[in-house]
């Protein structure tokens, strides 16, 4: 039998259409003619391998749901085989494996190893069952698993087995979703359809990316209909979206399958400007196929650019994989195949465990064939490439950028200061690829100057308007698109710039970047990309006149939540910290730093040397006076030019005040584990900055609960700290507004410094004034 034959008989459930043979046919001819391959035959060889690779990985798969060992002789499993309580997104990750064998098939077929990316983390299963079948595993898991019936055995029992070490860590290199020890592995993939607003980022040119996406994600994050605007093959390298259309929610049927199913997604896909191509999605030769034609009309039309025949948008290919949920093994299509396809459990219903053992003798492969199959996927020494889970995607390691001077200007808003840096660091900085995620507008929030040198970038400029094909700058009014581009190009430098409230809706994916993040740190290999600043401005207390719902300081509470040493959060209170902090951040690897900072102009009150200095700790000492008897501590530049005044009528009654602004509350807080502990600031700095026993009041802003709650290093009980913040109070009101509405005005501060001290409110503020501070006179007279 040759290898055609061999090949199209198809291998256990895998069967090959007619439209698949005859893609497969043009494709060999095509790797033949341009050397690739030596012969057709060699290409039908390692496709029948590739079938039966796909059906022992949905083998292990089922076992890795149900059973808490394998038996490679393909015996049917007992009861006590099963695990008792059975877990896993099993028709989910059967869909998958066949998708992850094609990416394989096609690194085989072209000796070239490309990255991949799985929006569906929770699929998982099927990376790991492959990987674990071709030696492609992480140190952590090349101990612990393999190609024998003990490691694969290890493999089932360690999924979803929940042991914990006492360091309070999973003891199992492996997880539910994509993780650190997950081989090649880039992203957890666990909030559906921020791969989809990423995979167009993230290759350079040369580099080719595979983005496996669910249908589900299409229904949760629209901004991935948008990826074909942003692809320009001067600066963006291949990009492979490769769909699994299976049709089915979690408890229904999606609304694509609803709407119509892939003929449907075609048209909807074709109008967006995307070139919809539909393949089967059972088939592991299909998905080999898509990936190398993408990349040869990708590469067609860079070449047409080039040649001055074609001009942008490319419409990019997009494959469309169908097939039903589960497919392969009992259950498939049903509700059900989400998760536990067979209804009931194998280890104590025997109805259950006949159609486990008859379903998975379905998939088996006898151990001589998959031992072949295996190892002609292992040529990556012959073929002179990595593994794939060493690509290039897992190793991001840019050039350390050139971080510029400040250069002296006029008083102005943190923002324009920044502005002005930002565009000397780009121009110190051309051999670097620039993403600027913006979800509205630059110019108000004081980034003209960056928009000018960068540009919005669109398929046809506008005349006159800062717009470029080539532009930098990703704008789409959708929060979560713009964050993905800044997050995807992990190979430059990013910035995103948002309203503050409005950025609450990166959450999930700023979330999702810092976990995996600090999941690569634990695992001992630190993140290197360049730290992604994001800037908040227009924020909760300059933004009043638009309502309350545009005065959110969510985010950044939401980010100190995280671990302080990969997520940043500060608080600039002039030009000169705005910029440090900028620096800070690039200066960084594997850092998302959130950065809220006014873009009116606010007062000078550090140096460039005495930002820098402040960044040691965290903190900057503004005002000091000796023997003071009150310290107020002020977070933000707004509630730093109320601590001043407030300050400036304490010392005009003969009372001694410092005023000290904490620009990054994490770096105070108790550390939660080792990596925390070695970023914070010692005890003994505390002491220094936070002198013990000293009356202190706090502004925030932030709310104040939350903030207390972070700072409880400096935080002696009631009788010796006070908090003011956002109070959840606004509307269309002005700054001065805004902080009467939530008590945070100097007055306000003066009535809690009394309290603190044991002193009447009414000798340090006039009649009307304390009138105003109690919410009984004209708010007026505190301006």
């Amino acid at each position: 039998m040759t290898a055609l034959q061999t090949w199209e008989r198809g291998y256990g459930v895998i069967r090959h259409s007619d439209q698949t043979r005859e893609r497969i046919a043009v494709l060999a001819a095509s790797l033949v003619e341009s050397g690739a391959a030596s012969s057709e035959d060699l290409v039908y060889t390692a496709l029948s391998a590739a079938d039966r690779l796909a059906s022992a990985a949905m083998w292990v798969v089922v076992h890795m749901t149900y059973a808490c060992r394998v038996d490679l002789s393909g015996a049917d499993l007992a009861a006590d085989d099963f695990k008792s309580a059975p877990e896993g997104h099993t028709g989910g990750s059967l869909n998958v494996v066949p998708a992850y064998v094609g990416y394989l098939a096609a690194n085989l077929l072209t000796a070239q190893t490309r990255g991949w990316m799985l929006g569906q983390g929770h699929c998982v299963a099927a990376v790991e069952a492959v990987n674990c079948l071709v030696g492609n595993l992480t140190d952590q898991q090349t101990s612990r698993y393999g190609f024998s019936e003990e490691g694969l055995s290890r493999l089932c029992a360690d999924f979803y087995g929940y042991e914990i070490g006492a360091d309070g860590a999973a003891s199992a290199p492996l997880g539910s979703h994509v993780n650190a020890y997950t081989a090649g592995g880039v992203s957890e993939g666990g909030y559906l359809g921020f791969a989809e607003t990423q995979y167009v980022h993230m290759p350079l040119p040369g580099e080719s990316l595979v983005a496996i996406l669910s249908d589900g994600a299409f229904e949760e994050q629209r901004g991935g209909d948008w990826a074909e605007r942003w692809w320009r093959h001067e600066d963006c390298g291949f990009v492979a979206p490769v769909m699994i259309l299976n049709g089915r929610r979690i408890e229904q049927r999606t609304e694509i399958r609803q709407d119509g199913g892939a003929a449907w997604l075609a048209r909807y896909l074709d109008v967006n400007g995307f070139d919809p191509v539909e393949i089967d999605g059972r088939d592991p030769a299909a998905f080999a196929w898509a990936v190398l034609e993408t990349e040869r009309r990708l590469a067609a039309a860079a070449r047409s650019i080039g040649q001055g025949r074609a001009v942008y948008p490319v419409r990019l290919p997009f494959a469309i994989a169908t097939t039903e949920k589960g497919f392969g093994f009992p259950g498939a299509g049903t509700n059900r195949a989400h998760n536990l396809p067979l209804g009931q459990n194998p280890h104590s219903d025997r109805a259950a465990r006949q159609a486990f053992n008859a379903g998975a003798r379905t998939l088996f492969v006898p151990f001589s064939e998959l031992s072949a199959a295996r190892r002609a996927f292992m040529q990556h020494t012959a073929q002179s490439r990595e593994k794939e889970g060493l690509n290039p995607f897992t190793r991001r390691n840019p050039e350390a950028p050139v971080l510029p001077v400040r250069k002296p200007a006029p008083a102005g808003s943190a923002l324009a200061a920044m502005d002005d840096w930002f565009v000397a660091f780009v121009d110190a900085n051309p051999n670097h690829r620039f993403r600027i995620g913006n979800p509205d507008e630059l110019k108000s929030n004081q980034m003209g100057k960056t928009l000018a040198r960068l540009c919005h970038r669109v398929n046809q400029p506008e005349t006159g308007s800062e717009e470029s094909v080539y532009g930098s700058i990703i704008t789409a009014l959708n929060e979560e698109a713009v964050i993905g581009a800044a997050l995807g190009n992990k190979a430059g430098l990013n910035l995103a710039v948002s309203y503050e409230a409005f950025a609450v809706k990166m959450l999930g994916a700023l979330r999702q970047e810092i976990i995996f993040a600090r999941q690569l740190m634990e695992a001992g290999r630190p993140p290197q990309w360049i730290g992604v600043p994001l800037i908040l401005t227009s924020h909760t207390w300059e933004n009043g006149k638009n309502q309350q719902s545009h005065q959110d300081p969510t985010l950044g509470e939401a980010l100190l939540g995280e671990m302080s040493d990969v997520a940043r959060v500060i608080f600039a209170v002039d030009a000169a910290t705005g910029v440090e902090a900028l620096r800070q951040i690039y200066a960084s690897r594997g850092v998302i730093g959130c950065i809220v900072a006014p873009k009116r102009a606010t007062a000078e009150v550090c140096t460039d040397a005495e930002a820098r200095k402040a960044f040691e700790t965290g903190v900057a000492e503004i005002e000091n006076d000796p023997g003071a008897s009150l310290q107020i501590v002020a977070i933000g530049a707004y509630q730093l030019a109320e601590a001043r005044r407030a300050a400036a009528r304490l010392r005009a009654e003969g009372l001694g005040v410092n005023v000290t602004a904490i620009l990054e509350p994490g770096r105070l807080r108790l550390p939660r584990d080792r990596f925390e502990e070695a970023f914070v600031v010692p005890d003994q700095v505390i002491r220094d900055l936070f002198p013990p026993g000293l009356a202190r009041l706090l502004v925030t802003h932030t709310r104040p609960e939350m903030m207390t709650g972070l700072l409880r290093r400096l935080d002696e009980g009631p009788s010796l700290l006070r908090a003011h913040g956002y109070l959840s109070r606004g509307g269309t009101l002005d700054a001065p507004g805004m902080l009467f509405a939530n008590r945070s005005t100097w007055a306000h501060l003066i009535l809690s410094a009394a309290g603190l001290l044991g002193l009447p409110a009414e000798t340090l503020l006039s009649p009307s004034e304390l009138a105003a501070a109690v919410g009984q006179g004209d708010p007026k007279v505190l301006r």
